[in-house]
């Protein structure tokens, strides 16, 4: 189980485990292993000096970078879905380090901005391992990043991997069931 959701692989045809390593595929894993132990150690690093997760902190610093974010607007400037930096929205402002506010020109809108704890949370937390992540992605040539984007979905197909892509080490927020009327 990942995140409490059961992980769901489509049955291949027969083991590669057994085939002989090319110096590309080890040199694949290390990269992928490299940066996922990064991100770990980043957000364990949060975690230890501010209290929060490093998709937390990554968040918060977005919104500090901009205050008024809707929460569409957070999710692109986050490079994730809507719903996973919902989750982390939601957790922030349980903890009082956000609050979301009702944009002046259209009441539809919710914008997002720091609070004075969420100000002062972030003044000593250290960068987060998913803006280098960003950064670096970025920096790419487009034709780069087409060609990543390309070779990783391929990678992520060829595992069968159906789950939704959450904020990295982040727990998704537990759905609260609807309590049914008792009938009389």
């Amino acid at each position: 189980m990942l995140a409490g959701r059961p992980i769901r692989y489509v049955k291949s045809m027969g083991s590669h485990a057994s085939r002989a390593s090319t110096p590309q595929t080890r040199s694949v894993l290390d990269s992928i292993r490299r940066i996922v132990q990064f991100l770990r150690e980043s957000s364990r690093e949060a975690e230890r000096r501010v209290g929060l997760s490093g998709a937390q902190l990554f968040v918060l610093r977005t919104v500090a970078e901009s205050p008024g974010l809707s929460l569409n607007a957070l999710a692109e400037r986050t490079r994730t879905h809507q719903s996973s930096v919902s989750a982390v929205v939601t957790r922030l402002a349980r903890e009082g380090l956000v609050e979301r506010r009702t944009a002046a020109g259209d009441a539809r809108r919710a914008e997002i901005r720091l609070s004075p704890d969420g100000r002062r949370r972030i003044k000593s937390a250290p960068r987060t391992a998913q803006e280098r992540l960003v950064a670096a992605v970025d920096a790419l040539s487009p034709a780069n990043r087409v060609r990543l984007a390309s070779m990783l979905d391929a990678l992520v197909r060829g595992m069968a991997l159906r789950i939704r892509p959450d904020m990295f080490f982040e727990e998704p927020v537990p759905r609260t069931q609807k309590k049914r009327p008792a009938h009389a």
